[in-house]
């Protein structure tokens, strides 16, 4: 039997009792990533964009910067140990609901994260495990 292909990518969607809007400003406010960002909790804004915050699971520090697309709803995180290892391997999308047939009041919120060629199983494993948690963290907060 052949070895499994690893996965390159993971994605978890919710449904919110929002606007796509307000979604969308909640996802792109660098403080409030620290609220439901297991990897980054307790951000602190670090100028120029940049925010830091602490790993749950070891207590090392991520650094992120969201850059938002409003006009897509997009945002992509661009994060890394310090300032100067910054990736872009996650990104959040906001759908508003009349796109996704349902009402103006909802939209669905979807975090993906990509595998970094240098992650090893055991981090992909980690990174994979913490959208779970984070998805349902978010429509309590909006």
């Amino acid at each position: 039997m052949a070895d499994a292909v690893p996965a390159l990518s993971h994605a978890v969607t919710a449904e919110c009792a929002v606007a796509a809007l307000a979604a969308f400003a909640l996802l792109c406010d660098g403080a409030q990533i620290g609220r439901w960002a297991l990897g980054a909790w307790a951000t602190e804004p670090r100028g120029d964009g940049l925010y830091v915050g602490r790993s749950l699971f070891d207590g090392s520090e991520t650094w992120i910067r969201p850059v938002p697309d409003r006009a897509r709803l997009l945002i992509d995180y661009h994060v890394g140990s310090g300032p100067a290892t910054l990736v872009p391997p996650i990104m959040a999308r906001v759908m508003p609901g009349p796109q996704v047939v349902r009402g103006g009041d909802v939209c669905l919120v979807t975090l993906l994260a990509w595998r970094d060629g240098s992650m090893s199983a055991a981090r992909w494993t980690r990174l994979v495990a913490c959208p779970e948690p984070e998805i349902l963290l978010l429509p309590a907060l909006l």
